[in-house]
């Protein structure tokens, strides 16, 4: 693999890192501005929306300039978020930090994946852009570890300007390892835009929302859920979410692997997996090494369709890729966000901790539904054009006999 993927993974490290760390620091960062604790909340909401929102329009904004030139700026507004936060006087300072911050997530990620892709060969595309998004997995089992203890023992300021070095070390990398690529010739923003009218496209995003919010579901309520169902102690969810990690890791690495071989059987396998484990996880919560390994179970198949569904993206928007790849960033935090609606929703109605399981089975399963559909449609297109071809071609030999 070129040593250029080695620089995006650790662009990407940096921000997983600051993405996730956070979850473990608000009540530091609530009690040192003087804020409660879901005022400091709107840390994780305000960093989503600005990846939801900040995704299509850096991209838009980077048009004119190369795909190198544009990882780097990405990186730079990526650095001077985190030193925003770092340096935050108040709350509003840093809840605007956590945005600047959030503004380069899904053009980077998005970007980058069109950049990985284009490093290697057709067939190992999609084990490119697992290489990619390694570093936010790795993140999520040494990053976020890591971070939240500094920031428990030393102080949270310090995590996010550690986060802002990682920052400088992967625009270095960029600056000196990505090569630059040239853009396709005669591609605007119109040529990006007609995109989202071909259906492919948006079937792929849908199953992106779907089938990793099915993940967060579940995952974003393992605290209440580990703790007062399962039996463990507080301090066991630190290593049950490296368990998670870890999980996130291997299924992406896999994902990647095999669907550069065959990408819409990978996308059925972990969706349809994905479904059954999140369903009997509404049981194995109820038994300490069973809820551990189903954790680490739900990491590994959910991260197994980010590989396939990224480059399905790209396969349907080739030739202007790069503003449906990043809008598919932002996808999978809009899955995130709907699932932890759709979960604190059936445990406020009374339904328990292990209800937003069902939840998360449910999207999984819709997203298995879209990807049969999706490839229906494909198939369909792929006969009509056929017939297209061969009525063509009768009609060309019946005109050279005439």
């Amino acid at each position: 693999m070129p040593l250029a993927l080695l620089a995006l993974a650790i662009g990407a490290f940096g921000i997983g890192t600051t993405e996730f760390v956070i979850m473990g620091l608000l009540p530091e960062v609530a009690g040192d501005f003087g804020v409660s604790i879901p005022t400091a909340g709107f840390l994780v909401t305000g960093y989503a929306l600005g990846v939801v929102f900040g995704a299509p329009l850096m991209t838009v904004l980077g048009t004119k300039i190369s795909r190198k030139r544009m990882l780097m700026l990405l990186m730079g507004l990526f650095i001077v978020g985190n030193l925003l936060s770092a340096l935050a006087p108040a709350f509003a300072v840093m809840l605007i930090g956590r945005v600047v911050a959030s503004l380069a997530h899904g053009a980077f990620f998005g970007i980058g994946s069109v950049v990985a892709a284009d490093l290697v060969a057709p067939d190992k595309k999609a084990g490119a852009i697992a290489m990619m998004f390694t570093g936010l997995t790795v993140a999520n089992v040494v990053g976020v570890p890591v971070g939240t203890l500094v920031g428990q023992s030393v102080g949270w300021r310090v995590t996010f300007g550690i986060v802002a070095a990682l920052g400088v070390v992967g625009l270095l990398g960029v600056a000196k390892l990505v090569p630059e690529i040239p853009r396709a010739e005669g591609v605007r923003l119109r040529h990006e835009l007609a995109a989202f009218k071909n259906a492919q496209v948006l079937l792929a995003m849908a199953m992106t929302v779907l089938g990793f919010g099915g993940v967060f579901a579940a995952i974003t309520y393992i605290t209440p859920m580990m703790t007062h169902v399962t039996g463990f102690a507080d301090g066991s969810v630190t290593w049950l979410l490296v368990l998670f990690g870890l999980g996130m890791v291997g299924g992406n690495l896999i994902g990647g692997r095999y669907a550069d071989r065959a990408l819409m059987p990978m996308l059925y396998v972990s969706l349809g997996a994905l479904a059954i484990v999140l369903a009997f996880f509404t049981l194995t919560a109820h038994h300490k090494a069973l809820a551990a390994v189903t954790i680490a179970l739900i990491g590994a198949l959910g991260f197994a369709t980010v590989p396939p569904l990224q480059k399905r993206v790209l396969d349907q928007a080739q030739g202007a890729p790069t503003l449906a790849s990043a809008v598919n960033i932002g996808a999978f935090n809009l899955g995130n966000a709907l699932s932890a609606w759709l979960g604190g929703l059936v445990i406020s109605a009374g339904y328990g901790y292990t209800a937003p399981s069902w939840v998360g089975a449910a999207l999984a399963a819709a997203a298995l539904l879209l990807a049969f559909l999706s490839a229906a449609l494909e198939r369909r297109d792929s006969t009509l054009s056929t017939v297209v071809t061969q009525t063509d071609s009768a009609d060309q030999r019946a005109a050279v006999h005439q």
